[in-house]
């Protein structure tokens, strides 16, 4: 890919404008959502579609999200759109909630990992779904990211994987939630299936319907599966450094780490551990909420201070630590250490 020059602009008014010409003649953008950095395209143009892809590295067969403005706009997308889905979209749009839906003809296979099915949401930023609005037609946006690393969580994690390969990055500042959004499929008429976990969890989920957490949220899918939600077949969301979960009691895991760490050995956790000194500790959190919000973060400045391996502690799986747990599964290409045994 040749070299491009990347403009990095403040998200407002100024540059509403300049981004809405880009994409409409066939560029990509970097944007800010409450989730994660996307990186955005007309959904509809295969060519701007192909670019994403480029730019990133990703794999062919892994869909895209494509975003929207209105409720009014799924109805170009959706060939079908049951009421349990409105429901849903009513309860959480716009916010972290993706919903696959039957696609209409004239939404690209290419977009859709060639698949029949189109995954949809709404996001909760006020420059985004201006953006989208002004367009006048659906984005396409992954993670604006290097295909594999962890999800840029701010415009400055953006430049360092973008830099030289996108026009735009929109600065929106730090993204609230810090993973991807939920995804999920209907299942029936008061049924859907968790796909992938994020800030809409089972618990919020449950209060409008049965919930079923589909088996590749926790395990490893074989290479040649077919998955309807992107997060689900490849390694994701994993630094440089080789990613290890740790499990136990704080003592325990203290032991671990005083037993095992040496020189530049990362660690992410509670605050009530007591790593060997030669152990550096980056931010995580007590609750799911915080590690949501600084895994990713943390795992890239494990990269910048040179850390060969990191061992992040496994979070409770309940609420939003279902969505921690299955992003450090993937980061960590499903290796957990129980330093009580």
């Amino acid at each position: 890919m040749n070299k491009i020059e990347t403009k990095l602009a403040k998200a407002g008014d100024e540059i509403l404008d300049e981004a809405a010409e880009l994409l409409k003649s066939g560029g990509i953008a970097a944007i800010p959502t409450e989730t994660v950095y996307g990186l955005a395209a007309n959904a509809y143009n295969v060519e701007a579609v192909r670019s994403v892809f480029r730019a990133k590295g990703r794999p062919q067969d892994n869909p895209l999200i494509l975003h929207i403005s209105s409720t009014e706009m799924l109805y170009d997308i959706a060939e079908r759109v049951e009421p349990l889905a409105l429901t849903l979209a009513e309860a959480f749009w716009s916010g972290p909630l993706t919903m696959i839906f039957p696609r209409k003809k004239h939404v690209p296979a290419e977009t859709c990992g060639g698949l029949d099915t189109a995954a949809v949401r709404m996001p909760r930023n006020r420059f985004t779904l201006a953006l989208i609005e002004k367009c006048g037609f659906p984005l396409a946006a992954p993670s604006a990211n290097t295909s594999g690393l962890p999800s840029p969580t701010s415009a400055a994690h953006v430049y360092e994987d973008m830099n030289g390969k996108i026009p735009l990055i929109i600065d929106g500042g730090e993204c609230r939630y810090g993973v991807e959004s939920t995804v999920v499929c209907i299942e029936n008429s008061d049924t859907v299936r968790i796909l992938r976990p994020g800030a809409v969890t089972p618990e919020m989920l449950r209060e409008y319907c049965h919930v079923v957490i589909d088996s590749g949220v926790l395990e490893k899918l074989d290479a040649g599966a077919k998955v309807l939600s992107p997060g689900m077949k490849y390694k994701h969301y994993s630094p440089k450094a080789e990613v290890y979960i740790v499990k136990g009691t704080d003592n325990s895991i203290s032991s671990f780490l005083n037993s095992h760490g040496v020189n530049k050995t990362g660690f992410l956790g509670f605050g009530s551990e007591d790593p060997a000194d030669c152990v550096i500790s980056f931010p995580y959190g007590k609750t799911a909420e915080e590690q949501a919000e600084n895994l990713f973060s943390s795992l890239r400045e494990a990269d910048a201070a040179g850390c060969s391996e990191v061992y992040v502690r496994m979070p409770d799986t309940a609420g939003m630590g279902l969505a921690v747990y299955n992003r450090l599964l993937r980061s960590a290409g499903f290796r957990i250490i129980d330093t009580e045994k």
